[in-house]
């Protein structure tokens, strides 16, 4: 049977990849962006699929445009929370005003629409969340402070998520990516002004990611379609070449430094009172 998903951010990158191929299998899509502009012709060559404006950053504009994709196709199967951007920064330059910024549109956007989409998938029994993560939301690098930030509050609103509507046959699933041939970090992205002390870090970083061969969407694209179509879909999947040796070393350093100072850990605890 066709599923029906609604997606944010899908003007571009993962998202657009996402809408083409959950529509060219013949599922019906509400394919949502801020601006809509870059969804031109989806619907005509998606019979069944829809595009509608959705600015995550406004209640009106999420619940507005969940009510009129559940109007127009019926009640949403899956829903995707993909829309976001990366903040390029180190700690020091980031601002009040960057940060909440970042806040606003990966963490508190994936939850106006989790609230609007919630009640009819708890009547129905059944629905599936797609939260949009990242390797950053497992580990965090220099220069993306105010991302990781995001990332990693999303992570944990959406393992708490999980565990509160299981009971109602509602699935979470945190998809983590690594680098993919998007414009993530190019026109999309925001950065702080710089202090002229970590030109050197931001040096090295982009000779990091010239180093890297980043991912294919419709590669991405087909996996979520696994991960939707599963009786019991994960929690957490990681998508991209490499990504699992990444995130082993980060949970294995983080072991071996907790097992270092276990003795001080215990001390911690101190006598009972």
């Amino acid at each position: 049977m066709a599923k029906t998903w609604l997606i944010t951010g899908a003007s571009k990158g993962l998202g657009r990849a996402f809408a083409e191929s959950a529509a060219a299998r013949g599922d019906h899509v509400a394919a949502t962006a801020r601006d809509v502009s870059g969804l031109d012709g989806f619907a005509e060559r998606s019979p069944g699929s829809i595009v509608l404006p959705l600015d995550v950053t406004d209640e009106a504009s999420v619940r507005s445009a969940v009510a009129e994709a559940e109007r127009q196709l019926g009640p949403l199967d899956i829903v995707v929370n993909n829309a976001g951007y990366g903040h390029f920064g180190a700690v020091e330059e980031i601002t009040d005003a960057e940060l909440n910024a970042q806040l606003e549109t990966n963490v508190l956007g994936p939850l106006r629409v989790m609230r609007a989409v919630l009640p009819r998938m708890r009547e129905r029994g059944c629905g599936h969340l797609i939260q949009v993560s990242s390797l950053g939301g497992i580990g965090a690098f220099a220069n993306l402070g105010a991302y990781h930030a995001s990332k990693w509050a999303l992570e944990g609103l959406s393992e708490s998520l999980a565990a509160e509507v299981r009971r109602f046959g509602i699935h979470v699933t945190l998809v983590e990516p690594g680098g993919y041939d998007t414009d993530w970090a190019g026109r999309s992205a925001r950065r702080s002004a710089p202090i002229t002390a970590y030109n050197s870090m931001r040096d090295e970083a982009a000779a990091r990611r010239s180093g890297q061969r980043p991912g294919d969407p419709r590669a991405a694209a087909e996996a979520l379609r696994e991960i939707v179509d599963a009786d019991e879909p994960p929690l957490r999947v990681l998508f991209g070449a490499g990504v699992f040796d990444a995130v082993n070393g980060i949970y294995e350093r983080r072991i071996d430094e907790w097992a270092r100072w276990a003795s001080v850990s215990a001390r911690a605890q101190g006598a009972p009172l």
